[in-house]
């Protein structure tokens, strides 16, 4: 199958195949006399990997460390469980950041009146933080 064929059966982008290919997170594609790019069912399963890895916020480099231990029969369960701990351990990270973003801007939308008047605390409070940035 042709790389939009690819593309659809695994659910990633033809762009975003030829960029796992780049940077050798999937093997290069077979090639035709003409120079396109055909797949077969196990790059499309790879391809598939990669992208639940990815929407579960893995990096690229832990897609490549997971799509080691797949290929890896003899591999033990507990690598696999130590990077999806991690990535456990990073997602409740972001949690707690965007929770502190979202309280942050609660209150300045609070303390905001929505009227007609010019003042307005959320965006004194974006200028101070660049006013806070040149010191």
């Amino acid at each position: 199958m042709n790389i939009g064929e690819a593309a659809v059966q695994s659910g990633v982008a033809a762009k975003t195949i030829r960029y796992y290919e780049s940077i050798g997170l999937i093997a290069p594609a077979e090639r035709t006399a003409a120079g396109y790019r055909i797949y077969g069912t196990t790059d499309v399963q790879t391809l598939r990997f990669v992208a639940r890895a990815r929407g579960l916020g893995f990096s690229v480099a832990d897609c490549a460390s997971l799509l080691a231990l797949w290929r890896d029969k003899s591999r033990a369960s507990a690598d696999v469980k130590a990077l999806a701990r991690h990535q456990v351990e990073t997602i409740e990270a972001k949690i707690a950041e965007l929770e502190t973003m979202r309280a942050t801007l609660e209150h300045l939308v609070e303390r905001c009146h929505g009227d007609d008047r010019p003042d307005c605390p959320i965006i004194s409070d974006l200028a101070g933080a660049l006013s806070r940035r040149d010191t």
